[in-house]
């Protein structure tokens, strides 16, 4: 390969992830501008405290685990709003890019579809609802589930590889057939197995930012895996969710049942003209009605569903397909691996959309019900339109094959003898085809077929010859070699994609992308720029820090008016949750009671409801210090229940006071710290120890592996 082509090629990698990151910042844009995000369920502040809420140890069930812990660890050296931003465009970024790196592994497609995967990961309703209804870290799962596959698929690979390399003698030197029958040699390296386990434990580690996100990477690791895998990856998963699995075990939340009302609140919802089925095939769907984008309210929900599974059945034939006609024996075993990781990510995109569907039923209503009334915990489940999150990899996957089958099609029409072998599926694994033979980039190959190639050459064979020849991979180690790290070049890479054909089919491919993407993006419109400005940050009056700085003494925090959400002047239209339990430095009692559809779904705390009730009934300043409240804080600017709290706020003493808050101290309040308390908060601290361990640990094992010798 010349300077040159290298050179291009190395540009040609950097260019998904600069799309990504485009992508990234234009849907987050408003957020770049100083202040925090605080929507719906998103609250950044400035600084958040190690309180027993943010290690989840408080009444209300630990669904903000570790998220909460690990900004009280960093807030207090970065600002704990561009920590939340940065998070955010972060992992939107990792998921175009994540989509990309999978499509070019598993498929071997070239820039262009690669794009087209990116498009479907990050424009999509799913991505637009849950940034509406503030799930932002949630969306850090999200991101992780293309890394999870491709880390379960290099793994399952690997386990291939050791099984085929004992069938083979010592002796034997790495080789290959080709079409024509004959033979060469192929030389290369790659990470060792150790690393993608790194790689593994890094994504469920990440995806564990939040319950959901463990459970979704979870889902995917152990579909993708193996069953020789499977003991490895639980551990990992465990390790992993440990933090939010101790809270739920220590926590007294941990053993209650979730409200059963919480089932039909949190269903998927059918959206226009598209029913709950097809509105949740379209990776839409969410509960709230208002945390949807505008387009989605009107008949462009209709088209855009249309279009995004239009352009994903276009490649369905391709992932699906096997391609082992290739003549290339010694890699069967990773070949069959690339094979049945396309088609289990299918199954599960089908399993992904179809039970949330059925959740939506009558029947699966009450199948829901009984789980979240007879198993702790089980009211993760309840929002089950998250789950189609699953769902994203394999429609990225098919989009990009579709991309590249539509312009295979197309290219192949002036070409039809020559490329008869070409408009096949090209779905090998990154171990099975060099990057030279890459499907985009065969059909150019049928220019040189009229050449005499030496065979250790393959890149420039006859059109016949499938684009499967590893020219350049091991024959050892093929499922450990990533996509971006090929060994060797054919020698005629570059003159086969600089011929008049290879040009005339990048043109094609390219073009094919650009349709794809616009059928994609247009529908939506307003996903971008915050979603049409309705994602942007806010500015906290400055009585919030002062009325924290005062907080110095014993006891929990109560709040008025009651209820956990708020709609504050500088806040926007939409309700938000309250920002005190993040904002200040003592835990804040919170009844976890969530209004929905007119409805209200119960809550676990129940201290805090018993101390609601007290405040809204005019009780007394004794009754709220045996029930361990210190302080109570009143919003002044949101609506809410006051109720008959102002007989209640006399007897208390008077501690700040402005347009926006006022701070009161409850007379002899005392801490209920007891030495069980503090070995709670022990044990919860050396969970998050080992997640921080498993994140770190397995990016720095994925980083730093050692590669594997190369065979010449």
């Amino acid at each position: 390969m010349s300077d040159g082509q290298a050179r291009h090629d190395r540009w040609a990698r950097l260019v998904p992830a600069g799309y990504s990151a485009i992508l990234a910042l234009l849907i987050t844009g408003p957020l770049l501008g100083s202040g925090y995000l605080l929507l719906r369920d998103a609250v950044s502040t400035p600084r958040s405290y190690p309180t027993d809420s943010a290690l989840g140890l408080g009444d209300a069930a630990p669904r903000a685990v570790p998220q909460d812990a690990l900004i009280v660890v960093l807030s207090p050296i970065v600002d704990g709003g561009l920590i939340v931003k940065a998070i955010l465009l972060v992992a939107l970024w990792a998921a175009g890019y994540g989509a990309a790196i999978l499509a070019r592994e598993l498929l071997r497609v070239t820039t262009g579809p690669q794009l087209v995967a990116t498009t479907v990961a990050l424009w999509n309703p799913y991505v637009a609802e849950r940034l509406l209804q503030g799930h932002w870290s949630l969306l850090a799962g999200y991101a992780a589930l293309p890394w999870t596959a491709l880390a379960a698929y290099r793994i399952r690979s690997s386990t291939h590889l050791r099984r085929a390399r004992g069938t083979r003698r010592p002796d034997d030197a790495p080789h290959s057939t080709d079409a024509l029958g004959r033979t060469f040699q192929v030389k290369g390296g790659g990470r060792t197995a150790f690393g993608h386990w790194g790689a593994l434990a890094a994504c469920l580690a990440a995806a564990g930012l939040t319950p959901t996100g463990a459970l979704l990477a979870g889902f995917m690791a152990l579909v993708l895996v193996g069953r020789r895998n499977i003991v490895g990856t639980v551990v990992l998963l465990l390790a992993a969710s440990a933090p939010w699995l101790t809270a739920t075990a220590l926590s007294a939340a941990g053993s209650e049942p979730s409200d059963p009302a919480g089932i039909a609140a949190f269903a998927a919802r059918a959206e226009p003209g598209l029913g709950t089925l097809g509105s949740l095939a379209g990776l839409g769907g969410i509960w709230n009605s208002d945390a949807v984008p505008n387009s989605r309210t009107t008949l462009l929900a209709l088209v855009g569903t249309f279009f995004l599974l239009a352009v994903v059945a276009t490649g369905i034939r391709a992932v699906v397909a096997g391609n082992t006609s290739a003549g290339i024996y010694f890699i069967a075993h990773s070949q069959r691996a690339g094979v049945q990781t396309r088609r289990r990510l299918l199954v599960l995109a089908a399993v992904a959309i179809a039970l949330p569907a059925l959740g939506a039923t009558a029947w699966g209503r009450d199948v829901l019900e009984w789980l979240v009334t007879s198993v702790p915990g089980a009211g993760l489940l309840r929002d089950t339109q998250k789950y189609v999150a699953l769902a994203m990899p394999a429609y990225a996957l098919c989009a990009a094959a579709g991309c590249n089958a539509v312009a295979q099609l197309f290219a192949s029409k002036d070409r039809p003898a020559a490329n008869a072998t070409l408009a096949q599926p090209h779905c090998q694994s990154t171990d099975e085809i060099p990057r030279a033979a890459s499907p985009l980039r065969s059909s150019a190959t049928a220019a040189a077929a009229s050449r005499t190639e030496p065979a250790s050459e393959p890149a420039s064979e006859p059109a016949s010859e499938p684009a499967s020849e590893p020219a350049s991979e091991p024959a050892s180690e093929p499922a450990s070699e990533p996509a971006s790290e090929p060994a060797s070049e054919p020698a005629s890479t570059n003159t086969v994609t600089r011929s008049p054909e290879g040009r005339k089919t990048a043109a094609v491919i390219s073009l094919t992308a650009t349709i794809f993407i616009a059928l994609l993006t247009l529908p939506m419109f307003d996903l971008g720029w915050g979603v049409s400005g309705a994602i942007r940050p806010v500015h906290y009056p400055i009585g919030w820090q002062r009325v924290a700085e005062r907080i110095v003494g014993p006891g929990d925090v109560a709040v008025l008016p009651g209820g956990m959400f708020r709609r504050f002047p500088y806040s926007g239209r939409a309700p938000v949750l309250d920002p005190a339990p993040r904002m200040l430095p003592h835990d804040v009692l919170q009844t976890g009671e969530l209004p929905v559809h007119g409805r209200t779904v119960a809550g676990e705390g129940a201290r805090a409801r018993e101390v609601e009730s007290l405040l809204l009934h005019g009780g007394t300043a004794t009754g709220l210090a045996k029930l361990g409240v210190g302080w109570v804080l009143l919003e002044r600017t949101t609506p809410g229940p006051l109720g008959e709290s102002k007989n209640s706020l006399a007897q208390l003493d008077p501690v700040y006071s402005d347009t926006h808050l006022a701070l009161y101290r409850v007379p002899e309040a005392a801490d209920r710290d007891t030495e069980s308390h503090s070995t709670r908060r022990t044990i919860s601290a050396a969970a998050h120890l080992l997640w921080v361990a498993l994140l770190i640990g397995g990016l720095l094992l994925a980083s730093w592996s050692p590669r594997t010798p190369q065979h010449q």
